[in-house]
Formats: C-alpha cells, sequence, structure tokens
C-alpha cells in the first residue's frame, strides 16, 4: 500500500529523533513501528538529548558526568547502532518497554546491565559504550544536527527526506491499525504547508487525567522533575 492522498510525495523512509526516557517519545515510537509494518516504511534511529536542551545553566552538561539519565543510555545505543539499525531498534524497544510499560529504572546503570542481558546483547555492552568517548560523540552529533539545522526543541523528531522536519505526533496511546495509517497520512499532509507551524489540542482535566493514566509506570520510575523549556 503507497502513502495515502493526504500525503505530498510518496515517503519511503524517515529520521526518528528520540530520547530513551521520553514517554511521549516511546508512544510514537509504537506508532510509528505500527506504520512500518503496514507501509514498508523505514526507521532510521537518531539521539536527541532532553537533558541537554533543557539544562539549567548552573548544570553540567550530560557528557560532564559520569552517567547521565538519558544522555549515557543513548551511548549504548549508538553502540549498538554500528552494529546497524536492527540493532538500536530492538534496544530502543526494550528499554521503552521496561521503562514505560514495566516502570523499571533502566536509567539506573545495574538494571540497564541486566536489560542488556535479557535483549542477548549482554552487559558488557554498557561499559564498553562508556569507555568509548566516539559514542558520546555521535549522539552529541545527532542532537547538535537537528537542533541547528531543524531547530529541534523536543521529540519525538521526524525529519524527512524533503528536509522537512516535524515535531510530533503526540498521541497517547499510541494508534494502531488503520486509525495508525490516518495519523501518518495526515502527518504527512503538514508537509503541504511548510509554513504551518503549530496546531495544539488545549488539556482539560480529563486529558490530563488519561495522560497520567498512561504513563503511570513512567512517572513511578523517573528520578527527575519535569522540565521543559518553552517551545521556540
Amino acid at each position: 500500500m503507497g502513502d495515502g492522498p493526504g500525503s505530498v510525495g510518496a515517503v519511503e523512509t524517515v529520521e526518528f529523533f528520540f530520547d530513551p526516557m521520553c514517554p511521549w517519545a516511546y508512544q510514537t515510537s509504537l506508532w510509528i513501528r505500527e506504520v512500518r509494518r503496514r507501509r514498508g516504511l523505514e526507521i532510521r534511529w537518531r539521539f536527541f538529548s532532553l537533558e541537554e536542551i533543557n539544562r539549567p545553566e548552573d548544570r553540567p552538561h550530560p557528557w560532564e558526568r559520569s552517567w547521565a539519565y538519558g544522555y549515557s543510555q543513548m551511548r549504548v545505543g549508538a553502540l549498538l547502532r554500528r552494529r546497524g539499525q536492527t540493532e538500536v531498534d530492538d534496544w530502543y524497544a526494550a528499554v521503552g518497554h521496561a521503562f514505560h510499560v514495566e516502570g523499571r529504572k533502566t536509567h539506573e546503570i545495574d538494571v540497564h546491565r541486566a536489560l542488556l542481558d535479557e535483549l542477548g546483547v549482554g552487559a558488557s555492552a554498557l561499559d564498553e559504550a562508556l569507555a568509548d568517548p566516539t559514542t558520546g560523540d555521535e549522539v552529541r552529533a545527532d542532537h547538535d544536527w537537528v537542533a541547528a539545522e531543524k531547530g529541534a526543541f523536543g521529540v519525538p523528531t521526524l525529519v524527512f527526506p524533503d528536509g522537512q522536519a516535524l515535531f510530533g505526533p503526540v498521541v497517547a496511546p499510541a494508534l494502531e491499525g488503520e486509525a495508525a495509517e490516518r495519523l501518518w497520512d495526515l502527518t504527512l499532509g503538514w508537509r503541504e504547508f511548510p509554513h504551518l507551524y503549530e496546531i495544539k489540542r488545549p488539556k482539560s482535566g480529563d486529558d490530563l487525567r488519561h495522560i497520567a493514566g498512561v504513563f503511570r509506570p513512567y512517572l513511578g520510575a523517573r528520578a527527575w522533575p519535569t522540565i521543559a523549556r518553552p517551545a521556540p
């Protein structure tokens, strides 16, 4: 099946920028995998550091810390990405399910090591990634490029082959089946209007309660307050 009538040209690949600690990006990653399953889309996983983009001025950069919650996990992802997109795809799926569904604290070193063992990668991959400074260089390169070139301010951020970038879609829980395809067509349709910058649904009390229910495992597992600078 090709792309639907709402799209602007066929899209066979998309770059998906994520931070494994973001619950919104995780839900969108489930959706984009469903689109891949139904449309044959190729996903290229890339990294974005929420710790860096939202860093208070009095805090060190994540690469200046021996272990940073999202950034250091992405160094493991960078190591696995060198082996192939399938490897980083499997890793993100496992980390996302453990953290956002099971409420496991994958941002703790020993928990992440155990998860790598369960995945069949081996716990030593974490130590290998941290011992190799170039894994951090790769995470920073992804982050710096999309922030500087596309104005990215958060995740999920999608970059299309024509160079256009979109933040979102922000949806919870992830859509499946034909609904996932309809949302994909609507997302592609935005590309017809390069100066359409934002449409946003206000969140009522019921919406906030719904989101809190979907994100309950994440809210219980995280070890930090929400910090988000206003979008430009």
